[in-house]
């Protein structure tokens, strides 16, 4: 024991860049130990837009109750020859729900169909 030095010397070591030491995070700005991007605003996380999502859909489940409520009368119904008795508010929501499918059916083709240009067009530019 008396061989050994009371202390022991640390070699010196070069003086760190603290940016070389940032992880960028996945957009490649700012930094994900820090939580803050490069114009000092905090970033948004899955979860944050978990917890929006949730606030806005509690929302509009709120709302849809209020719709139920306000409109629980019986509402008489005619399509194409076929008639019945249906409150109001299942009658305005199918009625929404078809919009919705009418609008979104056209809209998926088109997407489907762009895709499928994109690959050929993709597949083209490689070949040559």
């Amino acid at each position: 024991m008396a061989d050994q030095p009371a202390h022991r010397e640390v070699p010196p070591q070069e003086p760190r860049d603290p940016a070389a030491s940032r992880v960028p995070d996945a957009e490649g700005v700012g930094d994900v130990s820090s939580g803050f991007d490069r114009k000092g605003r905090v970033r948004r996380t899955r979860t944050s837009g978990i917890w929006i999502g949730l606030i806005i859909g509690a929302i509009f489940l709120a709302l849809l109750i209020v719709f139920i409520a306000q409109n629980s009368s019986e509402a008489t119904v005619h399509f194409l020859g076929w008639s019945g008795q249906f409150p109001l508010w299942l009658a305005i929501l199918f009625a929404a729900l078809a919009g919705m499918l009418l609008v979104a059916v056209p809209g998926t083709v088109r997407i489907f169909q762009l895709r499928r240009s994109l690959r050929r067009n993709a597949s083209r530019t490689t070949d040559r």
